[in-house]
Parts: C-alpha cells; structure tokens; sequence
C-alpha cells in the first residue's frame, strides 16, 4: 500500500512537468514563424539547437540554449544570449506569440 501511495504522490508533482511549455518545446521543437519566414527549430538534449527550413535538413542556424525559469536562453554561434519568457501551459500543437529583441514571433509547438 505505501509503495502504491508512494508512486501516486510522484504521478502527482511529475504531472504538471509534462504540462510546462519549455519541456514541450525543447523536446518537440518548434515552428518559428516571423516575418514572412517559417522555420525549424530542434532542440537537443545536450544544450544545441539546430535552425533549418520546413522540409530541408541543411542547417541555417546552429547554437546552444538552456532553461532559466520561465525563459528559454538562446545563443546562435557568433551572436549574444537573448533570453525570451515563454507561456505556461502550452503544449504540442499550441501556437503562441513571443516578444524578443528581434520583435514577434509566432511559436507552433511540434
């Protein structure tokens, strides 16, 4: 009974978890749309991400990324960090807007 109440309260606090935005999207991926433009954007787990177009697998854009709270930290190879706060509660298939230093961007999670 204890290991059965035990495994319960773990299903309880690591639920949410699956809900959380940024573990959708780093481990989904995403759908960047913004300024005419759609891309891919894959997150490994190892800390990489990788920019490609819909349906070609040459990369535009390489770089590393990490979670701070509530933001996803972002460094494309030769450019600064830029750290965006990204919506709770989204999940694959949910489309949102982010706000950076680059302007709006639509965020379709994979």
């Amino acid at each position: 009974m204890r290991k059965f109440i035990a495994c319960l309260a773990v299903a309880a606090f690591a639920a949410p978890a699956f809900a959380d935005t940024l573990k959708e999207v780093t481990t989904k991926g995403i759908v960047l749309s913004a300024q005419g433009f759609e891309l891919d954007v894959t997150y490994k787990p190892d800390g990489a991400f990788v920019v490609t177009m819909p349906g070609d697998a040459t990369p535009l854009a390489t770089g590393k990324w990490r979670i701070d709270g509530e933001s996803l930290c972002t460094a494309a190879e030769g450019t600064p960090e830029e750290c965006v706060v990204y919506p709770k509660d989204k999940k694959s298939g949910d489309s949102f807007d982010v706000t950076g230093a680059q302007g709006t961007a639509t965020i379709k999670i994979k």
